[in-house]
């Protein structure tokens, strides 16, 4: 049975709510943490991990896994089939993590869950929150569990349970934002291909394409498309990838791994914080995929405001010192969603003066030794620095 009480219950075990949990529980606050799940996901997703994250998770100690199991690579290119428009060096990074760090999401996942383990915590798994209630000394959280119906009172309520977050509805906060047409495909393959050392943003007339290369010579392929199939097969994947990559040296599909398709919305919540509940992750903050930035951006919000509430409950700091966590990180998200929209919208183009005068544009700011740091700080989140710390106590 889950305990009656907590100072901290959190509804989701995706990467936000781990990176939480494990916050937490180094500074020795136990809190409850939940998912509706049995098991963890074991497809890859978010497959990117920036600099200004892994600085932000080295104070978890789960850094050192991270990059033993992950494909460290320094460059990023924008291309038109064969054209580099812009190309950036993140080795140049003033951080210890210079780089782009390319690791699929369950196994990130899976290195958070060991590390709450190591420190003593777990997750309640095969539990739904199906209804939140607003008390006096915090929330009444009902929950379905194999045992059969609970209810846990808990001084703190966490949403890191998605765009659909139950812990959102239940404080009455707004997820302001639109949702894009037609959807995105998603794949991990094996493949011939060139552009083995960087990640790649295709922007060409029939569409976008990003393709990153992934641990154990796989490769992430994303492409927008109108009306695409469920889970999309070897020959969908190879279809995109002549449409939109290289023309001389194109990539050969030899087998699809996993495959998915996904819509876009653009959307932040109102406010993160409303009395007990607070949200993050994609409960806060949802966008394009162009840049890679929204586990990112989830990552850090679970450890600010981690050791936000680790003060508050060891009578460190007050109860108002937990209003830092929306004035930090909301600016942050509102941020990347406009990086990320600006992405999406520059990268899918389709008239053909657009292209042109887009590409000439690219190839002129790439010239830029300024432009181009400015852009690998930004996709880097090393530009959102201050947004991701909070004081020391």
């Amino acid at each position: 049975m889950l305990p009656q009480e907590t100072d901290v219950l959190i509804v989701g075990a995706g990467p936000t709510g781990l990176a939480l949990a494990v916050t937490l529980q180094q500074a020795g606050v136990r809190p409850v943490i939940i998912d509706r799940l049995a098991a963890g996901q074991n497809t890859s997703r978010a497959a990117v991990i920036h600099a200004h994250t892994l600085e932000v998770l080295e104070r978890l100690g789960v850094t050192d896994d991270l990059e033993r199991l992950g494909l460290p690579l320094t460059r990023f290119a924008l291309r038109d089939h064969d054209k580099a428009l812009l190309e950036l060096d993140f080795s140049t990074l003033p951080s210890r993590y210079a780089q782009i760090l390319m690791i699929p999401q369950d196994e990130t996942e899976a290195i958070l869950a060991d590390r709450l383990a190591s420190l003593g915590g777990s997750v309640a798994r095969g539990v739904t929150a199906t209804r939140i209630e607003r008390d006096a000394a915090g929330a009444v959280v009902h929950v379905e569990t194999p045992e059969g119906p609970q209810a846990i009172r808990a001084r703190h309520v966490v949403g890191g349970d998605g765009m659909h977050s139950v812990v959102r509805e239940a404080a009455g906060i707004a997820f302001d934002g639109e949702s894009h047409a037609g959807s995105f495909v998603l794949a991990d393959v094996h493949m011939d291909w060139a552009l083995s050392t960087e990640v790649t943003l295709f922007f060409s007339p029939e569409g976008m394409g990003v393709v990153a290369p992934l641990p154990a010579n796989r490769y992430r392929i994303v492409a927008p498309v109108e009306d695409a199939p469920e889970a999309p097969d070897t020959a969908f994947v190879q279809a995109l990838l002549d449409a939109r990559g290289p023309r001389k040296s194109p990539g050969r599909v030899r087998e699809v791994l996993w495959s998915s398709r996904f819509r876009v919305h653009h959307r932040v919540a109102a406010r993160y914080r409303s009395g007990p509940f607070f949200v993050m992750g994609d409960a806060a903050h949802v966008h394009s995929p162009a840049g890679g930035q929204g586990m990112n951006t989830g990552l850090v919000d679970a450890v600010v405001l981690g050791q936000l509430l680790a003060d508050v409950i060891a009578g460190r700091a007050p109860d108002t010192t937990l209003d830092l966590y929306e004035e930090k990180r909301r600016p942050a998200a509102v941020e990347v969603l406009d990086l990320a929209d600006r992405l999406t919208r520059i990268a899918t183009m389709r008239s053909t003066v657009g292209r042109i005068l887009r590409n000439l544009v690219l190839r002129l700011l790439g010239a830029s030794p300024v432009f181009r740091r400015k852009l690998a700080l930004n996709l880097s989140g090393l530009a959102r620095k201050g947004l991701g710390m909070v004081p020391r106590r």
